[in-house]
């Protein structure tokens, strides 16, 4: 069954914004790394990936999918086979906006929200203290 287990934030300050999630709601810090254009935070309540991503420019249609500025830029949907899925996706019409072959899948879901699918277990889970 595919789940949700992953939202990702855009964000102006990466280390504020971090900062705040982590001293407020005790969000545990899983993985910081550099990502084509942009750096991702990622941390976890223990059940769901929360990343913060902060693009170096507004330039590029991945940064700019959910608009500009600061907002929720996407979620992501656990699934056992990114093939199927992938197929589904394109009987339903969804715009990819990932470039080919790059893992997670992001797409335009029908009414316009940004989503992605991504492989079982991709996002690591911390347990809090």
């Amino acid at each position: 069954m595919a789940k949700i287990v992953h939202i990702a934030l855009k964000v102006d300050d990466l280390e504020r914004a971090s900062d705040f999630y982590e001293k407020v709601f005790d969000f545990v810090p899983t993985e910081t790394s550099r990502v084509r254009d942009h750096t991702s935070r990622h941390l976890t309540d223990g059940t769901i990936d929360l990343a913060l991503i902060q693009y170096d420019r507004e330039e590029s249609a991945e940064s700019l999918a959910a608009g500009s500025g600061p907002c929720i830029h996407h979620f992501g949907i656990e699934v056992e086979d990114i093939n199927r899925y992938t197929e589904e996706l394109s009987k339903f019409g969804c715009e990819v906006i990932s470039d080919p072959g790059v893992i997670p899948l992001k797409f335009r879901a029908p009414g316009g929200i940004v989503a992605e699918i991504v492989p079982q277990a991709r996002y690591k889970k911390a347990d809090k203290p």
